[in-house]
């Protein structure tokens, strides 16, 4: 089969390779797979770098969420052959089949697309553990959602749409402001020039935010903490910017506001029970109509390097897909 595999970490891609590889013998407790669509996450670039907290031994096929049809399952695996599931691992997605743990898969809402399906599974998650899991979040709050037209931050603003709250999405990109407006349905588009606090002072009349969504780091983060209301909280998702920044705690002392961390895959590892209930919510979300994953293109398993340099641009609207 086709794989997209990792040899050697590299800042460029050198050590990525699209390979023939034999197709993964599923062991206890796996189901095989015939995966019809991958999701591409800013991790897997991260990945390649040897950049990421989870770093796989090499070599190892990229691809942490993926959807596909069940070719092989156990009887005992909850899952049958021709089952439309979604979900994935750490690694394997970028290929043509892939051996999953029978845990780590659902099946598809009914009305989804394969393509759709990949792309809902990360995004989501994160979001729904970051905003309603830890956040609180409450119809009637203002979120500020960082990053809001990739594939985590348009999740983020679908999301806190759909529980009745007010948001506020930022992007470093003027020409995504009227696209971002129609795709992710938010009350405020505000274009991140470096300074933003008095936007959001303005929009919220002095209030600030309940709730701000940053998974960009760096500068945003140090200007994110001018922007959280006495009892708020700020959620940490990830790093794009590349610095990890700092905090004096007299800040949060002050202010009256919590920095939290979110790891939505640990926080369902550790919680599995909540883990359930946050995916079949999550799938409901979805059939009902309530959430609207947004692919904004797909791309051939072959033509891996354009969508990675279309991630890495910025130039994107929601999530890629890669199909073998």
């Amino acid at each position: 089969m086709k794989a997209l595999r990792v040899t050697s970490l590299s800042d460029d891609l050198s050590g990525v390779a699209l390979t023939e590889t034999p197709v993964p013998a599923r062991s206890s407790g796996e189901v095989l797979v015939k995966i019809e669509a991958a999701s591409l996450n800013f991790p897997d670039l991260l990945m390649t770098q040897g950049k990421y907290q989870f770093k796989p031994e090499l070599p190892f096929t990229l691809g942490m969420e993926l959807a596909g049809e069940v070719v092989e399952a156990a009887p005992d695996s909850g899952l049958a052959v021709g089952d439309r599931v979604m979900g994935g691992a750490k690694t394997g997605g970028f290929a043509e089949y892939a051996a999953v743990p029978a845990r780590s898969l659902r099946t598809i809402p009914e009305g989804l697309s394969f393509a759709t399906a990949a792309a809902m599974g990360a995004a989501y998650s994160t979001a729904y553990t970051a905003l309603v899991e830890i956040g609180g979040l409450a119809a009637g709050q203002t979120v500020l959602v960082h990053g809001a037209s990739g594939g985590v931050g348009l999740a983020a603003c679908d999301l806190a749409r759909a529980y009745g709250a007010t948001v506020i999405a930022t992007t470093h990109n003027e020409a995504k402001i009227d696209a971002l407006k129609a795709a992710s349905q938010a009350d405020h588009v505000i274009l991140n020039t470096g300074s933003f606090r008095e936007q959001v002072f303005d929009l919220t009349e002095g209030q600030l935010c309940d709730l701000v969504y940053d998974p960009i780091g760096g500068d945003v983060f140090d200007e994110s903490t001018r922007c959280v209301t006495f009892g708020g909280k700020l959620l940490v998702i990830g790093f794009v910017a590349g610095r990890i920044p700092e905090i004096a705690v007299n800040i949060p002392l002050i202010k009256g506001f919590s920095v939290v961390g979110v790891r939505a895959g640990e926080y369902a590892r550790r919680f599995p029970d909540r883990g359930k209930r946050i995916a079949a919510t999550i799938a409901e979300l979805a059939t009902t109509g309530r959430i609207h994953p947004h692919v904004d293109r797909t791309f051939a398993l072959d033509e891996w390097r354009e969508a990675f340099a279309t991630m890495q641009s910025g130039g994107l609207m929601g999530k890629l897909i890669l199909e073998p």
